[in-house]
C-alpha cells in the first residue's frame, strides 16, 4: 500500500495528537474518563451510540444502581481519528 505525502502527513499529525492526549492523561493535566454526555456532545450520539453497538466501546458504570456512564478519552479519540466507515457504508463489486 502507498500512501500519498498528504496522506502521510495527515497520519503522524493523528499520531502526535494520539499521543499527547495519552502523555496529558498519565501526567494528570485531563481526566482519562468522559461522561457519556460529553461524549455525546464531542464526538455525536449516532456515532457513539453506533461504536457502542458495535462493541468498539464500552461503557463504565460507577458504583451503583443509578450510576453514570464513563468512556475512556483515549479509546474514544482513537476511534474517532480512525476511519471506520467499512463498519457502515457497503462497498459492492
Amino acid at each position: 500500500m502507498t500512501f500519498s505525502q498528504k496522506e502521510l502527513t495527515t497520519l503522524l499529525e493523528e499520531a502526535a495528537e494520539l499521543g499527547a492526549l495519552k502523555a496529558f492523561t498519565l501526567a494528570g493535566l485531563i481526566k482519562p474518563y468522559l461522561s457519556k454526555t460529553d461524549a455525546y456532545n464531542r464526538y455525536g450520539r449516532r456515532n457513539i451510540d453506533r461504536w457502542s453497538k458495535e462493541l468498539l466501546i464500552i461503557p463504565i458504570k460507577d458504583g451503583n444502581q443509578g450510576a453514570k456512564f464513563r468512556l475512556d478519552r483515549q479509546k474514544l479519540e482513537t476511534i474517532a481519528k480512525t476511519s471506520n466507515r467499512h463498519t457502515y457504508l457497503r462497498v459492492d463489486d
